[in-house]
């Protein structure tokens, strides 16, 4: 899988959140209740001081297999004091670009992902949604390295 190494400055996302991990039986329905929650039940209708109307699936807090996973967007300065705040640290990341269905592409670039033997930091690892085309989605995906 084709990959670009970037630097990216501090991204400050505002969003839901909920802790998962990949051996969680639960961890897709978790993942898809934020995203009903963030859109369908418009929360994302409230985050102020957006940077831009991507949509950004945060992976971050790892302990072990664990993780905290939070849908959001970035924005200038956090206002939403009820909605849950992450930092997105300055760095070197891995950026995946891929397109196809939201769900499935994402899904099969993670696979490929998790096959890579890269230096990964484990600060904070993103999706980033560029369009809101379910099945022409254009995605961006970004692996944190030491």
């Amino acid at each position: 899988m084709n990959y670009e190494i970037v630097n990216l400055n501090q991204k400050i996302i505002v969003g839901v959140s909920a802790k998962t991990g990949n051996n969680d039986p639960e961890m897709q329905s978790k993942i898809g209740k934020l995203w009903q929650e963030f859109y369908m039940d418009g929360i994302a209708n409230t985050v102020k001081n957006k940077v831009n109307e991507y949509s950004v699936g945060l992976y971050s807090d790892y302990t072990g297999d664990d993780y905290i996973i939070t849908v959001g967007n970035e924005v200038a300065e956090p206002e939403n004091s009820e909605l849950t705040v992450k930092v997105i640290p300055a760095g070197k990341y891995a950026k995946f670009s891929v397109h196809g269905n939201m769900h499935s592409a994402v899904c099969k670039a993670w696979e490929e992902i998790w096959k890579l033997d890269l230096d990964r930091s484990f600060t904070g690892d993103f999706e980033e949604y560029l369009n809101s085309d379910m099945d022409n989605a254009d995605i961006d995906i970004y692996v944190a390295l030491k």
